[in-house]
């Protein structure tokens, strides 16, 4: 949530913000004149009621003096009542603003590019080369079909489609992924692992940004009002939520979970194999952190995702995404992407966002500063990273003639050993 002090003393500022997003800056206006209709009302209704009590003395002043107070109390009745209608105005547009300031997103950071979507995100840098083969490379469905990796028609059965079922090696595989990335993250990056919910509540949903904007990409029990959680940036991010962080910053936590989302209107894109789907899973980095280092700390959230990536020596590329493309609550995000030779496209496996304050205020999440004053801290998060098209990228830039693949060294300890994928 932006701080309403910023569209009220910059508006200018924020509306060029919300237009290099191609947002409509039409609720920015509502919010900026809710606001202005709130503080008036305040002042209204104090004069009100100063009114009030200076003619509520005079009731008690006129009896001492014997005097009549009907006209007086007629009067103080009347006060009374343009206060509660008052309060009852107050109230409504007190709601109104909170709910108009629930649906601007966050203002982009000014050094990101300007453009409408994804064309005009930024090529940041290159790691590794692209895979040459002597042969025609298989697609992930093919390898994983020949190699017994996944039944997608039996997980179309069981759910349907977009939840896929993994199994023997390609269960393992997924387990092994999830198991090196933590170790790595808590071992070498300096996170503290959670194991957190994988439903929570509506508040939740709306600290991190995800409601009321995404509700319909998302899965809920309206009887319990709780949601699958689209991704553990979620549930971590909440961990502090309504608290004053005493432990010193940066905090940094890491969590495997498996992520929801419903994706309407994903019909017409890419729904075969495991490449879009329902039901994944995912290992997640969140950074509680100072302002004033939240966008270094963005740098080296990219560099700790970087390193699930080299270490398992996969070619990837890094992209700064511009003003149109960035998420709701992102005033600046990295996307890294894995080369997949059997799709001839790009992979995201990864977004790695800087959300400054824009969390922290609706999570009602701070810390004290040097001089022992509660401010509130930045949040960042960033994939480290997401599966199955981590397994995509790997099945298909390590596949071999013969139609096996060859695992990475970084992950043959959690394969007890395994080299190989083979018939």
């Amino acid at each position: 949530m932006l701080d309403i002090k910023r569209i009220r003393e910059n508006f200018a500022e924020v509306a060029e913000g919300l237009r290099r997003r191609g947002a409509d800056i039409a609720l920015a206006e509502e919010a900026r004149d809710l606001d202005a209709k709130r503080r008036a009302l305040i002042v209204q209704t104090d004069d009100l009621k100063n009114q009030r009590n200076a003619r509520s003395k005079e009731i008690g002043a006129l009896r001492k003096a014997g005097q009549n107070t009907d006209a007086v109390q007629t009067d103080v009745r009347a006060i009374g009542d343009r206060i509660t209608a008052m309060d009852d105005e107050l109230r409504q547009t007190e709601e109104a603003l909170e709910s108009a300031m629930l649906r601007i997103p966050n203002v982009p950071c000014a050094s990101i590019p300007t453009g409408p979507d994804a064309s005009a995100n930024r090529v940041v840098r290159h790691h590794g080369e692209s895979p040459v083969f002597s042969f025609a490379p298989l697609d992930h469905i093919a390898l994983g079909e020949r190699l017994g990796l996944f039944d997608l028609p039996r997980g179309t059965k069981i759910t349907g489609s977009g939840f896929p079922l993994l199994k023997g090696a390609g269960a393992k595989l997924q387990r092994a992924l999830i198991q090196y990335m933590l170790d790595l993250h808590t071992e070498k990056h300096g996170y503290t692992e959670l194991l957190p919910p994988f439903v929570v509540n509506s508040a939740s949903m709306r600290g991190t940004g995800q409601l009321p904007k995404m509700a319909e990409d998302m899965y809920h029990c309206e009887i319990d009002d709780l949601w699958l959680i689209p991704t553990a940036e979620v549930p971590v991010t909440n961990y502090f939520r309504d608290e004053i962080l005493e432990c010193p910053l940066p905090v940094y936590l890491t969590a495997y979970t498996p992520c929801f989302r419903r994706e309407a209107g994903s019909a017409g894109k890419d729904t075969r194999g495991i490449l879009r789907v329902h039901q994944f899973d995912k290992v997640e980095m969140v950074k509680f952190v100072a302002p004033e280092t939240s966008y270094d700390e963005l740098e080296s959230l990219v560099a700790n995702a970087e390193a699930v990536l080299q270490g398992l020596g996969l070619h990837y590329r890094i992209l700064e995404l511009c003003s149109g493309d960035i998420s709701f609550s992102a005033a600046k995000c990295y996307d890294i992407e894995l080369w997949a030779p059997g799709q001839q496209g790009w992979l995201e496996v990864s977004s790695c966002s800087n959300f400054e304050d824009f969390q922290a205020r609706r999570l009602n999440c701070r810390y004290r500063d040097a001089n022992g004053k509660p401010r509130l801290v930045h949040t960042l998060n960033g994939s480290g990273v997401a599966l199955p098209r981590l397994v995509i990228a790997l099945l298909e830039q390590f596949q071999q003639a013969d139609g096996s693949v060859v695992l990475p060294e970084a992950i043959r300890p959690y394969m007890r050993g395994m080299e190989v994928l083979k018939c």
